[in-house]
């Protein structure tokens, strides 16, 4: 009669573990082990390793100036030097404190920073850059410095033109593979300078300047859909959506500002719309997000030329609304905040002319540097 305690497999040696062997190959009579060692770091590293088209693109489209500096997260170099276990400052960007005669230090920080309206009497802390004239050359100069993108033999100069762009008839200024517009949305606050009403912005005939390529959009939080509904009748596909992550001059995340109804606006959107089927754009190049700090009353960040230029380079681009500080080689600039117009094609010039007599616009040289 068999012994029921018997178990057939206690006399089964066990299996003999070998050592496994670093040579990079796994041992598949051991999978589970294999995977522990080799997926934690091995795995990482080949998902964040940069393949060599991602190297190649990336040093295609790579400034030749370094022109970027980043701000150190300690603020001021005492503060720096102090937290340094070699008692030195680092060599990023700090600022320094300024105090005025009416400045309360123990009030802290003031919202606003380098924005405040009240500057000459509020009480808060506010910085400057704590940097000379010459540390500060290198950043200071223009980002478009790469032969690919800026092309200075084939882009025209900065153009632009004093008008009300409701009253424009957009058959005199041709047609243009990237449109970039801000327009002054009725937000329902005092600001300083006009606004459209929404009607004006549907009636708008922006289909005649492209037949097809990219228009951005920037809008705000009440005219989001309304932005989505102009592009329609426009014309325009929306493929994407661009998002400008504000920040202040130390660099952090605004929380507190004077937009916003039930929250504080720390972020504005700029929709993307495409008309026609162009294959010509240098796509996956960037990101949808603009991290940048904010400046005057309704600028937004320069960071968007240099994507637009690599997005489409050496191509004919137009701006709407713009401003004096909008003004951008191969860019024509449309706004009746101008000073006045300047252009250099004898084209656009003849056809303005013919339709406009009564404000006729002159023909400007090349400046030497573009010849």
């Amino acid at each position: 009669m068999a012994d029921p305690s018997y178990r057939w497999f206690d006399e089964v040696p066990p299996r003999k573990k070998f050592k496994q062997q670093h040579s990079g190959i796994p041992n598949h009579n051991y999978p589970h082990e294999s995977r522990q060692r080799v997926c934690p770091v091995a795995l990482d590293e080949l998902l964040q390793t940069e393949t060599t088209s991602e190297e190649i693109q990336r040093l295609t489209w790579k400034s030749s100036l370094d022109g970027f500096k980043s701000h150190c997260e300690h603020g001021t170099k005492q503060e720096c030097r102090r937290r340094s276990i070699e008692n030195r400052t680092c060599d990023r960007l700090h600022f320094k404190h300024i105090l005025n005669s009416h400045t309360d230090s123990q009030l802290g920080d003031c919202s606003y920073l380098n924005t405040c309206h009240r500057m000459g009497s509020c009480k808060y802390m506010h910085y400057c850059l704590d940097a000379t004239a010459e540390e500060l050359k290198p950043i200071l100069r223009p980002t478009l410095s790469n032969p690919l993108m800026l092309q200075r033999k084939k882009l025209l100069p900065p153009q632009w033109i004093k008008c009300d762009i409701r009253k424009l008839d957009f058959d005199v200024i041709g047609k243009f593979t990237v449109i970039l517009a801000d327009p002054p949305w009725d937000i329902h606050m005092s600001l300083p300078y006009g606004t459209m009403t929404d009607d004006e912005m549907k009636d708008l005939k922006i289909s005649k300047l492209q037949d097809r390529g990219l228009l951005f959009l920037w809008v705000t939080s009440r005219a989001m859909e309304l932005g989505r509904e102009c592009l329609m009748n426009w014309g325009y596909e929306l493929v994407q959506e661009l998002v400008w992550v504000k920040t202040n001059q130390l660099q952090r995340i605004i929380r507190t500002g004077r937009t916003g109804h039930w929250l504080n606006h720390s972020k504005e959107h700029c929709l993307i719309g495409r008309k026609g089927n162009d294959p010509f754009f240098n796509v996956g190049l960037d990101c949808d997000v603009l991290v940048s700090e904010v400046r005057e009353t309704s600028r937004k960040p320069d960071e968007l030329y240099d994507i637009i230029n690599r997005l489409s380079p050496g191509t004919r681009k137009l701006e709407m609304f713009g401003r004096e500080h909008n003004l951008q080689p191969g860019w024509l600039t449309l706004g009746n905040q101008l000073k006045d117009s300047r252009i250099y094609e004898p084209q656009l010039v003849e056809r303005y002319n013919a339709k406009y007599a009564n404000h006729p616009i002159r023909l400007f040289s090349l400046p030497h540097e573009y010849r």
